[in-house]
């Protein structure tokens, strides 16, 4: 009786502990299972991807993210990738529920014994700790896991877990996933993994910098010979290839057996980086660095290596007639020269530019010896020193001693012959002072082809062509004659070029003046875009009316908003240089609004347009194939005017006449029709060109950032002039051009250039020029006849002017030439008067 007794008191007792034990067990799954996250969501999951740039030709040209991750799906990931994995983190994976009793078990007897602490995830217990949960070690944070981890496989299949498990781990070196691991550290694709390298990357989810390649070489040999025996014992490989995989050295990028991803991609430039800052601008910098778009840009990459060499090549002239060398201001350790390795890590280590290519590369180096004849230098990437020989300094003052010293870091380039590359001398080069902006797009579509910010992306990220504002000076000026002829002014109206007096509001007097110093009386209004001349200019805008003038400028988008000041006609207030080079694409189109874009497409993670440039309609190409020969499918525009075709083409035909016999025809000499326009500023502070063909439409701008006289004969056609005419000269070969197309309405009348009268249809010579008039419009009534517009502003009587043809650089009729008594010669001005006096203001 006491026996059963005892038997009915224990099974009782173990029955209630069964019943307390399920109790509290069920207690705490409801306490800790009531505020879970949302499991459900990981079945939507998109995680963060890299977003891409890619070229017009679909070569990779960038990339952005703040995870570098590249999903990939599961059924894409290989069975060897996966297998690695599952014997790495958790073996019974395809076994359990969700959590692994068995191993939990096993890890708390290894604790009990004085081993590891370890946590005994399974791969979806880890991808809830990743995806719904923090990262702290606790009890309270395990028992969601296990609770969470058992919905998720009731609700995901194995193999779904598993790819969000694998895209989403962190493997080091920013790489986030198997896809981006295998480029990081084998530069290879998924499928392209040996078994040692899949085996490798399975040791690094615990802690990747306990098994970094080179730093803790034997270390992580050692755990990845440990997880190719796994493999073996869990039946996914045999002994052989175990044995043969263990035996292999790592061999990795990090460890310089393989060229690292980044290697293939061009050097980060102002044109990428520009699309990063207008997408983050335009979507949001979360969804640009996080959503994976496939950008599709514009750019020309044949053309864009032409303007950055053109724009260098100027910047890099004029910096050296300057005669000074400043150098990189960098140095390193004397006391490391001694030592190749040292000296080498030191000059790796060192920030300076190295994307420039210029006659040659550009390289990094350090002044080893200097003596009288000659400089010694260690260069970077190149195994013996080399000598600068005396001859290289000729353009700087001082010589070896005066300008450099031991540890000095300098850029030098190789020199070589034109006909066989061979080496004639190696030569110091020096990032100059002065900078410069360059930008070329399609006129008719916007699309841009080249954009170069500055002589150096790694040397100033700053981008002169899109965030540098900068006085347009001259250039502007076609916007004041696109409002006159607009306004019912005609290319043969005269206009008055004499001195003006403007009393300001604060009683000072501005007295602008041409940059010739010189006056030329009334001349027809092609003339004073030609040859840009400020007082006819300041004249028109004061008879059109600035408030007119404002609204051409903002109606074209180079200003916002324009203040009617009568200095702003001749470009004193700020614009960029793509604004300009926008307006002007409009005069080069015919006068239709057009938007510059770097971008032509954007498509999401999944393939779907979310941006599109080109709106334009194709009208029959759904018909296409069955169009007949010699026809194409029309292209419907929907495109805003902003300017009578007419008033275009009139203005454009004068710009021509900027680049053939006005202040561009020096340096501007194409086989195609070109317009444009010079600008200068008070000062020369900024130089400007901006010119079209019928296709392309290109500008440039040099000055400092700070800006401060280029000094006396800088002019717009004089430094960038030769800029646009080296771009353009390959542009013209790879987009063609033609005469500027002539709109219907009008008829062609021939005058005198110098003085706007009329002559015979059958007149020929250098005064000689067509202009094109409207149908019903007398080009030689009204405005066009013997009106003559001097803006309200007097001329004197006394005013000496310039004949018929006198060119800017003809001298003076008043000037005299004297000998001195030293036997020199100069020119003595004559008696001052008021029209040969000097006063400030823009040219």
């Amino acid at each position: 009786m006491f026996i059963l007794s005892t038997i009915g008191g224990l099974f009782s007792a173990v029955t209630l502990g069964v019943i307390a034990a399920a109790i509290c067990i069920g207690g705490v799954l409801w306490m800790y299972g009531r505020d879970l996250p949302n499991h459900e969501q990981l079945a939507q999951y998109t995680p963060p991807t890299i977003s891409r740039i890619y070229s017009g030709e679909g070569r990779l040209m960038d990339e952005f993210a703040r995870e570098r991750r590249l999903f990939a799906p599961a059924e894409e990931i290989p069975d060897l990738v996966k297998q690695a994995f599952i014997s790495a983190e958790d073996k019974n994976f395809y076994q359990h529920a969700g959590y692994d009793p068995i191993g939990m078990v096993s890890a708390a007897v290894d604790a009990a014994r004085g081993g590891r602490l370890r946590g005994a995830s399974t791969i979806t217990q880890q991808v809830m700790k990743n995806f719904l949960l923090s990262s702290d070690r606790s009890a309270e944070r395990k028992v969601k896991e296990i609770i969470l981890a058992s919905r998720v496989e009731e609700a995901l299949s194995k193999e779904d877990i598993l790819e969000l498990y694998l895209n989403e781990i962190f493997l080091g070196q920013n790489s986030y996933g198997v896809a981006a691991a295998a480029q990081t550290y084998f530069n290879k694709t998924l499928p392209e993994l040996t078994l040692e390298e899949a085996a490798y990357l399975a040791i690094l989810p615990k802690a990747p910098s306990r098994y970094h390649p080179v730093h803790q070489a034997e270390r992580a040999i050692e755990r990845r010979n440990f997880v190719l025996r796994e493999m073996w014992e869990n039946g996914y490989i045999t002994r052989a290839e175990m044995q043969e995989s263990q035996q292999k050295p790592l061999l990795t990028v990090q460890s310089g057996h393989y060229q690292p991803f980044r290697a293939a991609l061009p050097d980060r430039d102002y044109f990428t980086d520009e699309i990063r800052r207008q997408l983050t601008r335009d979507f949001g910098e979360e969804e640009f660095f996080t959503q994976g778009f496939t950008v599709r840009a514009t750019v020309d990459a044949n053309m864009q290596d032409i303007a950055a060499r053109a724009l260098r090549r100027a910047l890099e002239q004029y910096d050296r007639g300057a005669g000074v060398w400043r150098g990189t201001g960098e140095t390193i350790p004397v006391e490391t020269l001694d030592d190749e390795v040292a000296w080498r890590d030191a000059l790796r280590g060192v920030s300076v530019s190295r994307d420039i290519d210029l006659g040659n590369r550009w390289f990094p180096a350090v002044v080893m010896e200097v003596a009288d004849q000659s400089l010694t230098l260690g260069v970077e990437d190149v195994d013996d020193r080399v000598s600068v020989p005396r001859e290289d300094i000729q353009w700087m003052r001082g010589d070896f001693f005066d300008n450099f010293e031991p540890g000095d870091v300098v850029h030098v380039r190789r020199m070589t012959n034109d006909d066989d590359n061979s080496l004639i001398r190696w030569s110091l080069r020096q990032v100059p002072e002065v900078q410069g902006g360059f930008m070329a797009m399609d006129v008719n579509t916007g699309r841009v082809i080249a954009m170069q910010g500055g002589f150096s992306y790694q040397h100033s990220v700053f981008n002169r062509a899109t965030q540098a504002t900068r006085q347009p000076g001259s250039s502007f000026k076609p916007f004041v004659y696109a409002a006159a002829l607009d306004s019912g002014y005609l290319p043969n109206t005269i206009v008055v070029d004499a001195p003006i007096e403007i009393r300001a509001g604060d009683g000072t007097i501005w007295r602008p003046k041409n940059a010739s110093n010189r006056f030329y009386g009334p001349s027809p209004l092609r003339t004073g875009i030609e040859r840009s001349r400020n007082l006819m200019t300041i004249r028109l805008a004061q008879d059109v009316g600035m408030g007119t003038v404002a609204s051409y400028a903002e109606r074209f988008g180079v200003y916002d908003s324009m203040d009617e000041l009568l200095a702003n006609s001749l470009g004193s207030q700020e614009s960029t240089l793509y604004k300009m080079v926008a307006a002007y694409a409009m005069f080069a189109n015919g006068g239709e609004r057009v938007e510059p874009t770097l971008v032509d497409r954007i498509q999401d993670r999944y393939g779907r347009t979310v941006y599109k440039h080109d709106q334009r309609s194709c009208a029959d190409c759904e018909q296409f194939a069955t169009l007949s020969d010699g026809y194409g499918p029309r292209i419907v525009s929907n495109r805003e005017r902003v300017m009578d075709p007419i008033t275009a083409y009139q203005l454009t035909s004068m710009m021509t006449g900027v680049v053939d016999r006005g202040t561009a025809s020096r340096t501007v000499n194409l086989p195609v029709p070109i317009a444009g326009k010079t600008g200068t500023t008070n000062d020369a502070k900024d130089v400007w060109f901006v010119g079209f063909s019928s296709t392309i439409v290109a500008g440039c701008y040099i000055g400092y950032d700070r800006p401060r006289s280029l000094g006396r004969g800088a002019s717009g056609g004089g430094m960038c002039g030769p800029v646009f005419n080296e771009f353009m000269t390959e542009a013209i070969k790879e987009y063609g051009g033609g005469p500027f197309e002539v709109p219907p309405g009008g008829y062609f009348v021939k005058i005198d250039r110098f003085t706007g009268a009329r002559l015979p249809d059958n007149a020929t010579g250098d005064h000689v020029v067509a202009e094109y008039f409207r149908e019903g419009e007398d080009g030689f009534g009204g405005i066009g006849g013997g009106t003559v517009i001097d803006g309200g502003f007097a001329m004197a009587g006394d005013l000496p002017l310039f004949g018929r043809g006198e060119s800017d650089d003809a001298p003076g009729s008043t000037s005299t030439e004297v000998q001195t008594s030293t036997g020199r010669k100069v020119v003595v001005p004559g008696r001052a008067s008021f029209g040969s006096l000097s006063s400030g203001g823009l040219y």
